[in-house]
């Protein structure tokens, strides 16, 4: 296997015992993950989970319940809800923002509604950050927010530009933010591990899929919890921090769940891509390569901060891309069967 697809982004990582922590999405698949993350690993505060899904907050209730988790808070609210969004991040260290409107389908159906999560909703999360003093703000982003064609990662990239913007917002105060830029999450809801999953146990003869020349970047859950964990402990204000993960073709996936299964080409779906971006060639001269990841550094800034060029890091060439096609790293097929 990949050395690459097993990278485990664990050190140096962010030690959250004694702080307090704001997941806002933490009833969803990274929210979960990272909180049982949380729980094995240190031993906060506080760790707050900040969702509007009252069913999936009480779900996890039945796992992690205050009783025997004194430390965790269930908080229904919205991130387009700026008062309430208030309230929840009062007297927070570390803010995780993984809320976000993702279907792209959905989100090209339903355009105001995904700007109102989006951009909106990180509007608010900067606003309330620095008004409540929280320390490091660190935003789960996309591979769709690099040169996107659809409003989700439209909206994704203008989350990443307030984000950026924000450290100069902060005047004197110790108040950061940053982003993390990743692929596919395998086996998430929103993947289509889960549906192809379901298809074989209904007993399909076909799998469909939507182009066979198709790629993407994938990385596994545990992966991504560290890859955060360990973004926020580097994080210095301004940075889009993108994981060298491996990439898969969507032909292999399709046949690593589903052996001996015909494949039916469906057709690509509105504001879909063939292949993923996570740095593009207009990054690329803001880009540092880190060994086992990258970070795009914010192109101009208003406050004091050091680069990561100052610690051993280099430019990568004026024309470099990371895209899922042109990748170093493959899941092949056997690889895929040991990840599922």
């Amino acid at each position: 296997m990949s050395s690459l697809a097993i990278r485990d982004f664990a050190s140096p990582i962010c030690d959250l015992s004694g702080t307090s922590i704001l997941v806002t999405g933490g009833t969803g698949s990274f929210g979960r993950a990272f909180v049982e993350t949380v729980v094995d690993r240190f031993q906060p505060e506080r760790l707050i989970i900040f969702s509007r899904d009252e069913l999936k907050q009480y779900e996890m209730a039945q796992r992690w319940s205050t009783k025997d988790y004194p430390f965790i808070r269930y908080f229904l609210g919205d991130v387009r809800d700026a008062e309430r969004l208030e309230m929840a991040m009062r007297g927070v260290d570390y803010v995780i923002h993984a809320a976000a409107l993702k279907h792209v389908p959905a989100a090209e159906y339903n355009p105001f509604e995904c700007i109102r999560t989006n951009v909106h909703g990180a509007e608010n999360i900067v606003q309330t950050a620095i008004r409540t003093g929280a320390r490091r703000i660190l935003a789960l982003s996309t591979d769709k927010a690099a040169n996107p064609i659809n409003l989700y990662g439209a909206s994704k990239l203008a989350a990443d530009k307030i984000f950026i913007a924000a450290n100069s917002l902060v005047g004197g105060a110790d108040t950061r933010f940053a982003a993390v830029r990743y692929g596919n999450v395998l086996n998430s809801r929103g993947s289509v591990v889960p549906y192809f999953r379901r298809l074989v146990e209904e007993g399909t003869r076909t799998l469909p899929i939507t182009d066979p020349r198709m790629t993407r970047f994938w990385i596994t859950l545990p992966n991504a919890i560290n890859f955060v964990l360990s973004s926020l402990a580097s994080m210095r204000g301004g940075e889009i921090f993108v994981p060298k993960i491996p990439s898969m073709r969507i032909t292999d996936l399709a046949d690593a769940i589903g052996p001996g299964l015909e494949h039916e080409v469906v057709g690509i779906r509105p504001g879909e891509k063939l292949h993923e971006a996570m740095i593009t060639s207009d990054d690329a001269r803001d880009t540092i390569d880190l060994g086992d990841r990258f970070v795009i550094e914010p192109s101009t800034v208003m406050w004091e901060r050091r680069s990561f060029l100052e610690d051993g890091g280099r430019r990568v060439p004026d024309d470099f891309e990371y895209t899922s096609d042109s990748n170093e790293e493959w899941l092949d097929l056997e690889d895929l069967r040991a990840l599922l």
